[in-house]
């Protein structure tokens, strides 16, 4: 039962196969592109070291990133469950004394 202050709960969905196949597609044809353009790059080979260096640092911190932002959306899920769950049994004990 949600209370008017608890956000709702959503039910754990899980993807499709074609999503997850749609987002590895795009992923690695994003990564490929990227990829071609700084090899085709009129620079130094140093310089497209650097720009390759630092397109890995991004992916690397993009994932870190959304995986700490999911981790703490389900924890704060995981919390509110917690509460309801405790609300709903005072409320009940409440109920059985009156």
């Amino acid at each position: 039962m949600a209370t008017p202050f608890s956000s709702p709960t959503i039910p754990n969905q899980p993807h499709s196969a074609s999503w997850v196949s749609f987002t590895y597609i795009s992923f690695f044809g994003a990564l490929g592109m990227l990829g071609l353009g700084v090899f085709w790059l009129p620079l130094d080979w140093w310089a497209k070291g650097y720009l390759a260096m630092g397109i890995m640092l991004l992916i690397q911190s993009c994932i870190t990133m959304t995986k700490t932002l999911r981790d703490n959306h389900e924890a704060a899920r995981l919390v509110n469950r917690v509460e309801d769950a405790r609300t709903e049994r005072l409320l009940m004990e409440v109920g059985k004394a009156a």
